[in-house]
């Protein structure tokens, strides 16, 4: 799920590494039909998925040659994961869009390799309740949470601390006055991660990081208290544990996001790769900082939702998909993200156990919220 992405035709190139081992049934996109055909001329999968329905006659005439079947909408997204030939679905779609076919593919058993950090920030506790229920592996595609996962490997000890790094984004070294003017191009110059626009804007916010504290709470079952984040801006230690004896395992290598696909797509083997390698005669130093909550008050606002827990951190990720699409699009400033989304906190209604429908609905009134204060 999400082919013409950053994710996915990363995890394609993957698949063209072992096509030996790996086969794409589906691809689904949101937008990009260009995209999309290329990608289903070349891999030929069973079927195709656009979920902008404008742009269905567009990807169906361009394939009508080959056997491949053509789907439009949000429901076919969660009808295609469920097919019998899918052994593993990749969730690699943007936001709070992937929530619901994750839920299908978890529904109907499939393994889930997860690149979407959102279905578990708004519904963590959903999704893992129905994981055990289904038993469903959840495998994380994130580097950082493949680094964690990676680290746990054959230990049965006590998790102490989850040492979660950051690079810092673009603006690590900005003042406050100076990231009042910066511009939405400045922020997609991720200095180390080619990623899509949506995250690249999280990333130099912290917004991503503090998503990624709410997903490392559900996928290691630890506390946000004992999950500490470290400014690295070299971006090589992908993540560590430190376990109750005080020892700390990290893993590192170099900022390819295909090694974590891999992985995910092969575990428990290991395969190998052409992937680039870690040149450590290059590396003259490796840093750690700690991160500035004032500068950086959206990771503060997740730390805030994981501890308020309910729907608390549905709402921040609602208003964040909000001021961020507003900020690249030039209607709001860098700095007033985090102010929007402080303020749909305290405006949403909080709800302590929500279901899936409060989910839905909360999302929706967030949005909402959110987009009034942006028009003010």
């Amino acid at each position: 799920m999400g082919s013409t992405g950053s994710i996915g035709t990363q995890a394609l190139d993957v698949i063209r590494e072992h096509s030996d081992l790996f086969e794409a049934y589906v691809l689904t996109a949101g937008r990009n039909a260009d995209l999309l055909i290329q990608q289903a001329r070349e891999f030929q999968p069973a079927t195709v998925v656009i979920a902008d329905e404008d742009q269905y006659r567009k990807v169906s005439e361009a394939l009508a040659d080959l056997p491949i079947q053509v789907y439009t909408g949000s429901e076919a997204l969660c009808q295609v994961v469920t097919m019998k030939p899918v052994d593993m679905v990749l969730t690699a779609l943007v936001g709070f869009s992937g929530l619901r076919p994750t839920i299908a593919a978890i529904k109907a058993g499939k393994p889930i390799a997860l690149a979407n950090k959102e279905t578990l920030v708004v519904a963590g506790e959903l999704i893992t309740a129905l994981c055990k229920e289904h038993n469903v592996p959840l495998l994380p595609v994130d580097s950082e949470h493949s680094a964690i996962f990676q680290s746990l490997m054959g230990e049965n000890s006590d998790i102490e601390k989850i040492i979660l790094t950051a690079s810092g984004g673009p603006f690590r070294k900005m003042t406050l006055d100076q990231m009042k003017d910066v511009t939405a191009a400045q922020a997609l110059k991720h200095p180390n991660w080619d990623m899509g626009a949506k995250i690249t804007i999280d990333s130099a916010s912290m917004m991503n990081k503090g998503f990624e504290v709410i997903e490392a709470k559900w996928l290691f079952d630890v506390e946000p208290d004992r999950i500490q984040v470290v400014v690295h801006p070299q971006s090589i230690l992908h993540s560590a544990v430190q376990f109750q004896d005080g020892a700390v395992k990290g893993q590192m290598g170099a900022p390819d996001m295909r090694v974590p696909i891999q992985l995910a797509m092969s575990f428990p083997k290991r395969l190998k790769s052409s992937f680039p390698r870690i040149d450590w005669w290059d590396l003259k130093d490796l840093t750690f900082e700690k991160p500035d909550l004032q500068r950086f008050p959206c990771l503060a606002l997740a730390y805030e939702a994981i501890r308020l827990g309910g729907n608390a951190a549905c709402v921040v990720n609602a208003a964040n998909e909000v001021a961020n699409l507003a900020f690249r699009q030039g209607r709001c400033g860098f700095l007033q993200m985090a102010e929007i989304i402080q303020e749909t906190l305290v405006c949403v209604p909080y709800i302590k156990s929500p279901t899936l429908e409060d989910y839905l609905e909360c999302d929706a009134e967030a949005r909402n919220v959110a987009e009034k204060m942006i028009l003010k």
